[in-house]
């Protein structure tokens, strides 16, 4: 797989709409009075320090890179930093230059830091959000907070890994942590992160995991670290841990998977949260329950972007200093900025599929609520009905049954980094179960989070379901909107599960991940079940026949009605990528940030199938060097991947990935090579993973650790 959602017009079309499917009507009452007017501060010369040691209580030194003004000694300014694995000497140079020139230039200095063990930073690193990473960042922001060029009040900003540390550290209360700004986020790491979908296996939790071993075990650069880089490397290489064997192996969400999820105590964090995320990362849900759930001052936006910073997304992103310069002011100089009497929650109402709309920008507009959960937003049912349709009221009491011998998910292969993530949905819904609502009498739109309340029974103890909500045009296109799976073993808890009784209904609650988007009018809603989604899951040990109940099954709709007007939208946007970023936005191979450009747009893979229903997805990349001219590296990556799986027989799955990373600089020449296999039988997981490092053409390290796990209701 290549890996790597609105002005102004309310009335009789969604009165309309919502008339047609049977659905209420609601207006909220946004606040009167125009925002005030903020403008960017002058930009002023900045400075660079190129490598700066924060030292631990246990005499670890951190890595770090400081951009500041340059009067910061003599007028100091407030600090905001960014904790990550991802090498700042080289690898990740690009970018945190782009945040730099961002902040440092208007009036805020930015720090970025190696995570112990990696980069440059002395140590080692056995676990993502591992206790001494989240100490150790208490301690950073002290260190920040003390120095001579600082005003003692600092910021903690980042996406995905950094977003995440952010939240767990904010949860810790250190005094001088005044504000914090993370993207691309997780509140509960067991379901919300790249491990289990829905409490079932993700193919993320294989693929993230075999590429992280790459970061533990990431040797540091002796231009840095001095004449001991290679004891350092070595003892990296010799404390990396068989990762995807413990995270196979806590299949439940357990004490493991608790530590560092800020939902089991959202009053932790005590500073004020401003969360940003896009349509196109399934992250993005959890936005609405930070805003609904903290008690702190909050700000919530969400884009139509994927897994990446506003300013870096394309075709459409936002000129980003201009908010988060703003809300720095705001929070660590005590500057009134008016960041603070807009609303609490912005976002980009879809009025397409990102898919349908791509490369282009996805039509639509920015659409504003000033609290959250949005009293405006009123529930619409819709039921499961006979003749394959979606009804205002329960009219069936059939049951209808759906044979799960079928691969569905081939259209929605990717799970978060890019956009688009998916294909026009035709091929899974001829293999899914399909109700649709009669064509819409007018425009109608949703925000938040759709809700499929389904009963339904298996003939199997251990069963999926997965539920996708499109839109279907009159020519017959299906164009997904949003979706989830739910391993129905979890259905009561993912905690304690149970397996199902064969033949016993259950009442099943799947919350769809949260979107706004406009259906148009003429065409119609559709949703389409299945037993699973591949590859986005690992299937279930047999073959599951389902039986849904119509009459007590329905969709649950966040009807948003169409407003006469909207919270004007102050952030500037940018249309269109200059030269100069084209090369900047972006993930590749789903796994590590762009580093050359990019030279077209790209779509997901799909995959091949062979004449004996093997349908495989194979990716051999050709190596993809950059020359960092800064430092004088060369750095080279290349991945496989392979995931497959015979239609029909769901013990045959397979997902492969290898790894291969060098840097070299003269006779500094270091490589390492690292990945996992995983099969399974109907009881157990077969595991293997490796980690394999060379100095120049001389192995000096190899680790391959084989793994047999039972399967626990997976």
């Amino acid at each position: 797989m290549t890996i790597s959602r609105r002005d102004v017009l309310f009335g009789t079309a969604a009165s309309a709409s919502l008339a047609a499917i049977g659905g209420p009507l609601a207006l909220g009452s946004p606040r009167s009075g125009p925002a005030p007017v903020w403008r960017l501060p002058a930009k002023q010369p900045f400075k660079v320090i190129e490598n700066e040691w924060i030292p631990m209580r246990d005499g670890v030194r951190l890595a770090a890179r400081i951009w500041m003004p340059a009067q910061a000694e003599s007028h100091p300014v407030p600090v905001v930093w960014e904790y990550l694995p991802y090498r700042l000497w080289d690898d990740l140079r690009w970018r945190d230059d782009k945040t730099g020139e961002n902040l440092a230039p208007y009036g805020v200095a930015f720090v970025r830091v190696d995570i112990r063990g990696t980069g440059n930073s002395e140590g080692i690193m056995v676990d993502e959000y591992d206790v001494p990473e989240l100490t150790d960042g208490v301690q950073v922001i002290a260190w920040l907070a003390k120095q001579s060029w600082s005003n003692g009040s600092v910021g903690m900003r980042g996406i995905s890994w950094g977003g995440i540390n952010a939240l767990q550290i904010a949860a810790m209360r250190p005094p001088e942590l005044k504000a914090i700004m993370p993207m691309g986020c997780v509140v509960d790491r067991y379901t919300d992160d790249a491990h289990y979908m829905g409490g079932a296996y993700g193919e993320e939790n294989m693929g993230w995991g075999a590429s992280f071993k790459g970061h533990m075990a990431a040797p540091p650069d002796p231009q840095v670290v001095g004449e001991g880089w290679e004891a350092m490397w070595r003892q990296r290489l010799d404390a990396t841990p068989a990762i995807l064997q413990s995270w196979t192996t806590h299949q439940r969400y357990d004490a493991y998977w608790k530590r560092g999820s800020i939902a089991t105590d959202y009053d932790a964090i005590q500073c004020p949260v401003y969360v940003i995320d896009g349509w196109g990362d399934p992250y993005e849900s959890i936005i609405g329950d930070l805003l609904a759930n903290l008690k702190v001052p909050r700000k919530g936006l969400i884009g139509p972007w994927g897994h990446i910073f506003p300013n870096l997304a394309t075709p459409l992103g936002l000129d980003w200093p201009y908010e988060e310069v703003r809300w720095w002011q705001h929070w660590l100089e005590g500057k009134e900025t008016g960041i603070m009497n807009e609303p609490m929650f912005r976002v980009y109402m879809m009025y397409e599929a990102d898919s349908q709309a791509f490369p282009a920008e996805v039509p639509g507009r920015w659409v504003a609520e000033h609290v959250w959960p949005s009293p405006r937003t009123r529930s619409s049912n819709l039921y499961f009905d006979a003749g394959d349709r979606l009804s205002q009221k329960p009219n069936s009491r059939e049951h209808l049954v759906y044979v799960g011998d079928k691969i569905v998910g081939l259209t929605k292969p990717q799970w978060v980094y890019g956009r688009p993530t998916e294909f026009e949905q035709t091929p899974d819904d001829r293999n899914s179960l399909l109700f649709d609502s009669a064509p819409l009498d007018g425009d109608l739109e949703i925000l938040g989070l759709p809700i499929a309340k389904i009963r339904v029974s298996a003939d199997v103890p251990v069963a999926q379901i997965g539920v996708r909500l499109t839109e279907v045009t009159p020519e017959g296109k299906s164009w997904l909107v949003t979706y989830n799976v739910l391993n129905l073993t979890r259905r009561e808890s993912m905690e304690q599960p149970t397996a199902l009784k064969p033949g016993e209904f259950y009442d099943v609650e799947l919350p769809l991940y949260m979107i706004a988007h406009r259906f148009k009018k003429g065409n119609r809603v559709r949703v389409a079940v299945s037993a699973g989604l591949w590859p986005l899951v690992w299937p279930s040990p047999q073959i599951a026949t389902l039986r849904i109940a119509l009459g007590a099954s329905h969709l649950v709709l966040p009807v948003r009605p169409i407003p006469t007007k909207e919270a004007p939208f102050t952030i500037p946007v940018i249309h269109a990528a200059s030269d100069k970023d084209k090369g900047a936005r972006g993930y590749a191979n789903g796994l590590q940030w762009v580093k050359t450009p990019l030279t077209s747009p790209a779509l997901p893979q799909m995959p091949t199938r062979d004449a004996t229903g093997r349908i495989r997805y194979d990716r051999n990349g050709e190596p993809n060097s950059t020359f960092i001219s800064a430092v004088g590296t060369t750095s080279t990556t290349a991945s496989s991947r392979t995931i497959e799986v015979t239609e029909g027989d769901p013990t045959s799955c397979r997902m492969k990935f290898d790894h291969t990373d060098r840097w070299k600089r003269g006779d500094w020449d270091c490589t390492i090579q690292y990945g996992g296999d995983l099969t399974a039988t109907a009881e157990e997981f077969h595991l293997k993973e490796w980690v394999v490092a060379k100095k120049g053409d001389v192995e000096i390290f190899r680790r391959e650790t084989p793994s047999t796990i039972k399967r626990d209701l997976l």
